[in-house]
């Protein structure tokens, strides 16, 4: 059939991410969202337990770290894949039998992952079933995210729900690794491993059968697949960069900390002190998302890396001047905490400007392999500046790394800019042309394009 193309303009406007209480209230309440919340909370509390738990699992059964660090970088890995691929294919189908799918895979992975270390399964077996494990994590994270974006108009109720979302994955980053570490304690000490992946699908399950998301269908509007998928556009680049800067600089911070506290005998209070920036996070997180600074959510990704890698690079102070002091790096840490979860929600206002037509859910499972990515890289670089320098200079190295990625997000800032995008429609006008391609316009040329004319 034959056609014109007629474009429409679709102006996405500029969101400043301020709320109140009663936008939290709004956005959990909203019709038929009850089961969703509840499910999710399900599934996502295990995200962080889940992989703690396979890593002191190996070492305890292998007596081998270097065993369990290439099981849990498995299991990294696996997930920063599938976050990506399963987001694509949640876009164009829908998220119920993807979610459904994934986690029969997951199930049957775990089993096996559980099953060969039980059976003193060789190192590169297990390391295998463990990437298989983190590509079939159902990622019932960014399809939450993304299901807020159907049933919530843009505006202060959205950012709400995107300021929740992260919260929540800090209160869980809080309380996971406590629950796996006195499961190890256990006299099986699989039963962490059994307990997160028991919640992990039982949680899917019902968020995947919920009413609201088993009507979010196959996409109506099946736009050509490109290779690069949501990172066909350049904000979206732009983001990815500042998550991979986000992750490297929360990852010097979980390797330096914990040797900072070992170097003094103080080995107990490294998890401690992480879990005192995490607190802090979750609490000035409601506020920021009240009062949230700055008002553009362009400038705002790289001044709050910016802001957050001198907070980080300043915890070389007290390991340094004063290294006896746990209170003095304690109350670091508290600081640096504060600008955790509004880069995490920042993460989400952005997406929604820049995530092309129809990949959202794949948008977000970028955000959560870059990172993983950046944490990855985080840790292996501050684990060899820990054992050569110190962790004070762990530090230095964060807010150096943290600076410079800032920089370059500043640099781009403005490929996240609200954009005005042409959606291709198709009429049955006979006037015998194949129709032209949609293309996305910046807003400042829509003044150009009026003066202009769009022509079809």
């Amino acid at each position: 059939m034959t056609g014109t193309a007629v474009p429409q303009l679709r102006i996405l406007g500029d969101v400043t991410g301020k709320t109140s209480l009663a936008s939290y209230r709004a956005a959990l309440t909203s019709p038929g969202m009850l089961r969703p919340v509840l499910s999710s909370l399900l599934a996502r509390l295990p995200v962080a337990m889940v992989g703690f738990s396979v890593l002191l699992y190996v070492q305890r059964v292998t007596g081998s770290f270097a065993t369990a660090g290439l099981v849990g970088a498995g299991s990294l890995i696996g997930v920063a894949i599938g976050s990506v691929a399963q987001g694509r294919i949640i876009d164009r189908y829908g998220p119920t039998w993807p979610l459904l799918v994934a986690t029969a895979l997951f199930a049957a992975a775990i089993t096996g992952l559980v099953l060969s270390v039980e059976s003193g399964a060789p190192t590169v077996a297990m390391t295998a079933i463990a990437v298989l494990a983190g590509l079939s994590q159902p990622q019932v994270a960014s399809s939450s995210r993304s299901l807020w974006t159907r049933v919530l108009p843009s505006g202060p109720s959205r950012e709400a729900a995107y300021a929740y979302e992260a919260i929540s994955m800090e209160v869980f980053f809080i309380i996971g690794p406590g629950f796996a570490g006195v499961m190890v304690a256990l006299p099986w000490p699989g039963l962490g491993v059994v307990v997160s992946a028991v919640m992990m699908v039982l949680g899917s399950v019902a968020f995947a059968l919920s009413p609201v998301v088993r009507a979010w269908g196959p996409a109506e509007h099946k736009a050509r697949r490109r290779m690069l998928g949501a990172l066909v556009s350049p904000g979206m680049r732009t983001l990815v960069i500042a998550a991979v800067g986000f992750g490297v600089v929360v990852g010097f911070v979980e390797v330096a900390v914990p040797a900072a506290a070992t170097a003094v005998g103080q080995r107990t209070l490294g998890g401690l002190l992480l879990s005192l920036w995490s607190l802090s996070s979750v609490l000035f997180g409601v506020l920021y998302s009240i009062h949230p600074f700055p008002r553009s959510v362009p400038l705002r990704l790289p001044v709050l890396l910016g802001a957050f890698s001198l907070c980080v690079g300043a915890l070389a102070l007290p390991t340094s001047l004063a290294p006896e002091s746990m209170l003095a790096l304690g109350l670091s840490m508290i600081l640096a905490g504060m600008l955790i979860t509004p880069q995490s929600t920042t993460h989400s206002s952005v997406i929604e400007q820049v995530a092309p037509r129809g990949t959202v859910t794949e948008a977000f499972g970028w955000v959560v392999t870059a990172v993983t990515l950046g944490l990855s890289a985080g840790h292996s670089l501050s684990g060899q500046v820990v054992e050569a320098f110190g962790p004070p200079w762990s530090f230095v190295c964060a807010l150096v790394v943290g600076l410079v990625l800032a920089t370059v997000v500043f640099l781009r800032r403005r490929t996240m800019s609200p954009t005005a995008e042409v959606v291709e429609l198709r009429t049955d006008a006979g006037l015998g042309g194949p129709p032209e391609r949609g293309v996305d316009v910046g807003v400042d040329q829509l003044d150009d394009l009026s003066r202009s004319g769009l022509r079809a």
